[in-house]
């Protein structure tokens, strides 16, 4: 199964990384960075509502006690990150938010260590060191990266520490036993009641669903680019380590690259081509095992619901 899970955490990456696609369409039909983020967590929401609804009631069940785990994923990761990220965009530049964004590996490996006893190896921060590298290959961050000040970088860290967390709480909510659709479903649920309050969801849903492509394109952003990618990446968090599956993640900027040169026809730089080939290479680095990679502790009856 460890293999299967790690298939599925580059599948999680590979999906978000088209997730440009889709911004891109919902930016020219007027709708801002915030209120894409309120859509795509309203979407999943309303999307895995009515299948469990309609399939596994009995998923929508949790416990108040732990309702702090998706607090956690919903707020503190996809709400902060996003705000962080988004923040970081308007006051350097997209590179310079992608790189402080794919520190997260190292928020992981970290956080992992202490509250799940993870081992800090010389693998894991070598692919780290490459994974990170390897993205400031790909977006090119040192032509744009000067003058940056202080907090901006905070702020950019921030939107790193966030993306994190996700691995974090939701690793708590799996141990507790709760199904990966569960621990989705609530972890969107709380990011678009918590979105409300920042963006109004009226203006947001008028324009999002005005026409059939922008209406199309919204349920791609929360199916496609959201539900599948969340749940695989979810599913892996169960056989594989946070660190691992954070490294592997990281294939998201590579799908990105790749699709903005063959979609519409960026230049692929040779700094572009050598950073992909040093994402792949941690990949394949993080990979290599010395028996120990199976974290053992949440591969219980909980993967069997998702």
């Amino acid at each position: 199964m460890r293999k299967a899970a790690v298939g599925l955490a580059a599948l999680a990456g590979i999906l978000w990384g088209i997730l440009g696609l889709f911004v891109r369409t919902l930016n020219a039909a007027g709708l801002e960075a915030m209120q894409i983020v309120e859509l795509r967590a309203c979407v999943t929401a309303a999307v895995l509502l009515i299948a469990l609804l309609t399939a596994r009631r009995d998923l929508l069940k949790i416990r108040i006690k732990d309702l702090w785990c998706f607090l956690g994923t919903g707020i503190c990761s996809i709400v902060f990150f996003n705000a962080c990220y988004f923040r970081t965009v308007h006051d350097t530049s997209l590179s310079v938010a992608a790189v402080l964004l794919y520190t997260a590996p190292v928020f992981v490996m970290i956080l992992s260590a202490i509250l799940f006893h993870e081992k800090i190896t010389g693998i894991k921060i070598m692919a780290i060191v490459m994974t990170v590298a390897g993205c400031m290959l790909v977006t090119g961050v040192w032509r744009d990266a000067g003058g940056i000040s202080g907090m901006s970088l905070l702020i950019g860290l921030g939107a790193g520490l966030g993306y994190a967390l996700y691995s974090i709480f939701g690793r708590f909510a799996l141990e507790r036993g709760y199904s990966t659709v569960t621990v989705t479903f609530y972890t969107f649920l709380i990011a678009a009641l918590f979105s409300m309050l920042l963006e109004n969801p009226a203006t947001v849903f008028s324009t999002a669903f005005s026409g059939l492509t922008t209406g199309a394109v919204s349920l791609c952003l929360g199916v496609l680019c959201t539900i599948a990618p969340f749940l695989a990446y979810t599913v892996s968090l169960q056989y594989i380590e946070n660190s691992r599956a954070s490294v592997i993640a990281s294939v998201e900027p590579v799908t990105a690259t790749i699709l903005g040169a063959v979609v519409y026809g960026e230049k692929l730089t040779v700094s572009g081509v050598l950073g992909i080939a040093v994402v792949i290479g941690a990949l394949v680095l993080v990979n290599i095992t010395d028996g120990k990679a199976l974290s053992g502790k949440t591969q219980d009856s909980s993967a069997e619901q998702a």
